[in-house]
């Protein structure tokens, strides 16, 4: 989950809402949305402990048409479009270290088309992170281990340190006094007031970047056939892991409002928010060494959306539903064909090199299917009820029906606000269902390995 969004998305929050309380209040929705999507997946991964995660949900909870079109959209949107987005966060903060690897440094450019040094490293590091997965869990998992704490480690510091030594009366209270005005900048940092309902849909638009920082708190059911205990471990993963780092980004926000000036948050060099404050509480030694450990972070987090992705592919290609070699496992129990596909797209995406954009493209449709999903537990309980349940969703059926109205009206605002990146990623989904009759008739399934 604690992957790129932390360090930079506060900057384009700010922009977007334009007043302390507001961005708190977009951090603060965001964490409720994700621990109440979390306790619902309990439910879900307790009846079904089997590697594919969401998709096994959906292709039960529904057919396999629904369980394909997300499969799908996870190769296409969701889990590629994640890697591409914290690996070109890797190379902001490389850039920050040595600007010479930054984006405005050009490899190649043809036209309009070109080729940034950052986007080199950030595609390097989707490489090496697949390769390295494709050993064996054991060399990610260890990976996974080193580079959490690392990650942990960084943010704590920021925020005992920006507490104790950082945090200046005069700026708190000035980005508090008036909190809950609303405005966003607009061209040349000209601020647009906010009131009603417009207030209401650019919070919307601003939960992306709290839903993005958030996001990925499922993979755990993706690799569920190679946990021990699935069906008690993922769903206290999922409700324990959700609410620590919801914790933690709370209060990394507030570090940033006790230290920064919020026009200081939404101007911030390259988004890179965390890096501003660090410079501000530690100097310009202090803001490396974070900035190193921001990378570590983003390094950890692309190494885990990579171990898991795979999962989710083999397991439909299992149904006869994806490429048929994505079934096989090479010597070390690994999907591997799958990795390096997963590899290869989200390399293509990497190109785009804008941040912001990915992070639209991908939550608009990430929201579309975890509402589907929640919604699935609906379903599943009058249709399915002597299923076996270890755990039941928390606050069933109140809590998972406001996260699937609040997730309906997110993608509303971002599809009226920000049509330019959700239009694309609607479009793939809807390829999907052609697709999903072409494989049907071409592939017969292959016989499941959990």
């Amino acid at each position: 989950m604690i992957g790129s969004g932390i360090f930079l998305v506060s900057a384009e929050i700010s922009r977007t809402v334009g007043s302390a309380g507001l961005m708190m209040l977009v951090w603060v929705i965001g964490g409720l949305m994700t621990i109440a999507a979390a306790v619902s997946y309990g439910e879900l991964s307790g009846m079904f402990p089997r590697a594919g995660g969401q998709y096994v949900y959906l292709r039960e909870a529904f057919n396999p048409l629904i369980g394909f079109l997300f499969g799908w959209s996870f190769f296409a949107v969701i889990e590629t479009g994640t890697i591409a987005a914290v690996a070109v966060a890797f190379a902001k903060y490389a850039a920050f270290i040595y600007p010479s690897l930054g984006e405005e440094h050009k490899i190649l450019t043809l036209g309009s088309f070109s080729i940034s040094v950052a986007q080199v490293i950030a595609i390097g590091l989707v490489l090496l992170l697949s390769y390295i997965n494709t050993r064996g869990i054991q060399s990610g998992k260890w990976i996974q281990a080193i580079f959490t704490t690392a990650k942990i480690l960084s943010l704590v510091i920021l925020i005992l340190f920006g507490f104790l030594i950082g945090a200046k009366a005069g700026i708190w209270h000035s980005n508090w006094m008036n909190a809950w005005s609303g405005f966003h900048y607009q061209g040349m940092g000209n601020k647009v007031p906010l009131h009603g309902l417009e207030l209401v849909a650019f919070i919307g638009v601003a939960m992306v970047g709290s839903l993005f920082s958030s996001d990925a708190w499922n993979s755990v059911t993706f690799i569920a056939a190679e946990i021990r205990r699935p069906e008690r471990n993922i769903g206290l993963s999922l409700l324990f892991g959700t609410l620590i780092v919801t914790v933690i980004y709370i209060l990394c926000n507030l570090v940033y409002l006790a230290v920064l000036p919020m026009h200081s948050i939404a101007t911030a060099p390259a988004d890179r928010v965390a890096a501003s404050a660090s410079l501000f509480i530690f100097g310009k030694g202090g803001a490396l060494l974070i900035a190193l450990m921001i990378m570590v972070s983003t390094f950890g987090c692309v190494n885990g959306l990579v171990l898991s992705g795979a999962r989710v592919y083999y397991t439909m290609a299992c149904d006869g539903l994806f490429f048929k070699k994505t079934s096989r496992l090479n010597g070390k129990g690994v999907p591997a064909y799958g990795i390096w596909i997963q590899c290869a797209w989200a390399a293509i995406l990497c190109f785009s090199g804008k941040y912001n954009d990915l992070l639209t493209y991908v939550i608009f449709v990430v929201l579309i299917f975890y509402a589907l999903t929640i919604a699935g537990i609906f379903r599943l309980r009058r249709f399915k009820p002597d299923i076996p349940r270890p755990y039941k969703a928390f606050g069933y059926p109140w809590i998972p029906g406001i996260y699937i109205l609040f997730a309906s009206a997110i993608c509303v605002s971002l599809f009226i606000f920000k049509p330019a990146n959700t239009w694309p990623g609607l479009v793939i989904v809807l390829l999907g269902i052609p697709l999903y009759y072409f494989l049907r008739r071409s592939h017969k399934p292959a016989e499941t390995i959990t």
